[in-house]
């Protein structure tokens, strides 16, 4: 753990969380992986500073139709922002019928998170429009769950005129996002947001967007063929770990153990996300040898605080 004379510390799935003097945060990006919402026991490198990098590249890109937490990355693993008191929702948007939704899909059910779906889909169509399928935002080792907006209303979960805010905010940032990704010959599928509202009332976008954690991908070329054929479609996302995890008997239930991740596989993940990275921001990703040396870190994060 760093000291940086913070007033609080948090250890999230994937990042590290640092509760700075001026209503600060300073996040740092873990090279983590999570799946089902479970830690595995092995870390992926380079994966942090690909999602933190990214991160920062999509944050500026919507910055002008929604407000971030983001002042500065000082370094290649951190994010430096303004401290937002998060809502207690995960805004979840989806394009396409493809993983949970798929699941749930398949398993019979035509409802989720109190949206009707039409029956003769197969996985990956296109949905008539895009849906809002939130989720509450569970503490660490627990699992987030599907929840329908009439349920977040009721339960007070977020007032009504700040969730009304939330949707037409994801809405606008999902739109972004796929023109972004169809710039780059992807499909946006499905990805989310999460947000929070600084001391003056003004809603903001906090953690990540985008990026291979937070959302899904295929590949554009194609993609109507393969619909077609019934072939699967080319993913640029986490999901090929998640269906490696359930191929090998792993889907996060209690229970169940994650299984050993051999070394292959381990490259062949960080290869995904550097490959999604230079994909996407259209630039070359360079690794940063000396990304874990902490004096280096907290030096970083101390200059940029001081020249705020």
């Amino acid at each position: 753990m760093l000291q940086l004379g913070q007033l609080d510390f948090y250890r999230g799935k994937v990042r590290d969380v640092y509760t700075l003097p001026n209503g600060l945060l300073a996040v740092v990006a873990s090279d983590r992986l999570s799946a089902f919402d479970v830690v595995l026991d092995q870390p992926i490198p380079y994966k942090g500073q690909v999602l933190n990098q990214m991160a920062g590249h999509f944050l500026e890109a919507t910055a002008d139709i929604v407000p971030n937490w983001r002042l500065g990355s000082p370094h290649p693993l951190v994010t430096v922002g303004h401290k937002a008191e998060p809502f207690k929702v995960e805004m979840v948007i989806r394009g396409y019928l493809s993983g949970h939704a798929w699941r749930t899909y398949a398993a019979g059910g035509r409802t989720l998170c109190g949206v009707a779906l039409p029956e003769g889909l197969r996985e990956s169509d296109a949905l008539p429009e895009p849906i809002i399928t939130p989720t509450t935002k569970a503490a660490l080792g627990s699992h987030d769950e599907d929840i329908s907006r009439e349920a977040i209303l009721e339960q007070g979960l977020v007032a009504e005129a700040d969730y009304l805010q939330l949707e037409a905010y994801t809405r606008a940032l999902f739109a972004r996002g796929q023109a972004m990704a169809r710039e780059r010959g992807l499909l946006l599928v499905d990805t989310k947001y999460e947000f929070g509202k600084l001391p003056d009332g003004t809603v903001v976008l906090i953690d990540e967007i985008h990026t291979p954690d937070s959302s899904r991908y295929f590949e554009a070329e194609g993609f109507e063929a393969r619909q077609a054929a019934g072939e699967p479609q080319q993913q640029l996302s986490k999901e090929f770990v998640r269906q490696w995890l359930i191929a090998n008997g792993f889907q996060g239930q209690e229970g169940q153990a994650p299984p050993v991740l051999p070394e292959s596989f381990i490259n062949e993940i960080t290869q995904r996300y550097i490959a999604l990275y230079e994909r996407m921001t259209g630039t070359k990703f360079e690794k940063d040898a000396l990304n874990e040396e902490e004096h280096r870190l907290e030096s970083a994060v101390r200059s940029f605080c001081l020249n705020l």
